[in-house]
């Protein structure tokens, strides 16, 4: 298996929002598969089909400290989030060593199939709330800097730029 190649802010194709999934079939299992090998040996927690090039909605995670859980999201949504909101810094392995505090919902729920098109229900709190809130906004199209002043966001778009060119 190979790993794919992930795209770098500001890449327009970020912003592409995804479309759905029909089928969960061998195609869909092996883009999941590559998937978390990418995010696995990236050293990331999560990585949407966004970040790949890929624009169904589907993504993958593993916010364990063992690194043995991998979870395949496809077709997720939420179906509650908490009012209780958290603060803290985000990555993203669209924009490597950029980090930013972000806020988001403390506890989520999210209805998604799994890589075998079975539908589950997740109830996540702590990092793994995060992780499926910072994915599925790559499936929308938005990228964390989108949450961050637009100083800020010029600032790291600059950088990336400056980090292509070498």
């Amino acid at each position: 298996m190979s790993t794919l190649e992930i795209l770098q802010f500001p890449d327009p194709r970020l912003l592409t929002v995804a479309k759905p999934i029909a089928q969960v079939d061998e195609r869909i299992k092996d883009i999941a598969a590559r998937m978390l090998e990418t995010m696995y040996e990236s050293n990331g927690v999560g990585l949407a089909a966004t970040q790949v090039n890929v624009h169904e909605r589907m993504f993958v995670m593993d916010t364990t400290e063992e690194r043995n859980q991998p979870l395949v999201l496809i077709n997720p949504e939420l179906t509650w989030v908490s009012e209780e909101k958290t603060c803290g810094d985000e990555g993203c392995l669209s924009i490597p060593g950029i980090y930013d505090s972000v806020e988001r919902h403390a506890s989520v729920h999210v209805k998604a199939q799994d890589e075998h098109g079975q539908w589950r229900t997740i109830e996540a709190t702590g990092l793994q709330a995060v992780c499926i809130q910072h994915e599925m906004d790559h499936l929308m199209g938005k990228l964390f800097v989108d949450y961050l002043s637009p100083l800020k966001r010029n600032r790291i778009k600059s950088k990336m730029l400056k980090r292509a060119k070498g």
